[in-house]
């Protein structure tokens, strides 16, 4: 069963800075592994890990034609996952894709630093088209999720989830890892159709004891044709009124030229 937060919020922009994305440790693969679930291979990740921080986000189908996941990411090594609308078949409320992140705040092995000693943000875009509009929130900092929780030495599915509100903060308190695989149907706003085709930006921030971020990643999820952004109203108006200008620079040119 999933546990979402109950109080999430809707932005169009939250980060002015742009965040990193790259095919992290030079590999993809993230530390230690993969431990949620079981078959999860490691790897295409894209993310930052800069021995303060790790972040990664991929995308992966989650329906193929059978219905059943695949280890199937196609990734083109920086941070778009393409998928086509022909690669599977996926429930009404259920995107083809899922996307899977991961955190971790002691990647050296430090052995001091704790999940619950900072803040995170995860943005998921339901703007289907190259615009973004923003859904956000603090994945680790919430009563309960089944986040898959461990350490440096956990090793492939052998993540520990919370059976209740309690344990959660337990091992929130004690694990400097926690990993998931989420659908955008899990969050998507009422009236939204999760099989839209488009590009998906998802976004993941960490922020220090200060309240700064220190590191942040971002990947796309294409999903079949992406459809050509529409300007915002007040882009609308601030082009329409640029336009007006002009005309009105063109008019006195050519009085001028009569005069």
């Amino acid at each position: 069963m999933k546990h979402f937060p109950t109080a999430l919020a809707l932005a169009t922009t939250l980060l002015a800075v742009p965040a990193h994305a790259a095919l992290i440790n030079g590999t993809g693969n993230v530390t230690p592994e993969v431990i949620f679930g079981s078959g999860n291979t490691n790897g295409s990740f894209a993310g930052i890990n800069d021995g303060f921080f790790e972040l990664a986000l991929r995308g992966k189908l989650r329906f193929n034609n059978s219905g059943a996941p695949e280890n199937t990411f196609n990734y083109d090594g920086d941070k778009t996952y393409t998928f086509l609308t022909s690669d599977g078949v996926a429930p009404a409320n259920r995107s083809l894709f899922n996307f899977e992140w991961s955190i971790n705040v002691d990647p050296s092995s430090n052995g001091s630093l704790f999940l619950s000693q900072f803040t995170y943000l995860l943005q998921i875009d339901f703007d289907p088209s190259a615009g973004v509009d923003y859904f956000a929130f603090d994945p680790i900092n919430v009563p309960f999720l089944d986040h898959a929780f461990g350490d440096n030495t956990t090793g492939n599915g052998r993540g520990t989830k919370a059976v209740n509100a309690v344990g959660y903060e337990i091992l929130r308190s004690e694990s400097n890892v926690a990993q998931n695989s989420w659908n955008l149907g899990f969050f998507a706003p009422t009236g939204f159709d999760v099989q839209t085709q488009g590009m998906y930006t998802i976004t993941l921030s960490a922020f220090d004891q200060q309240n700064d971020r220190t590191a942040s990643t971002s990947i796309d999820i294409i999903y079949g044709a992406v459809p050509a952004s529409v300007p915002e109203p007040s882009a609308l108006m601030l082009m329409f009124g640029g336009l007006m200008g002009l005309g009105a620079v063109a008019r006195r040119r050519r009085n001028s030229k009569k005069n």
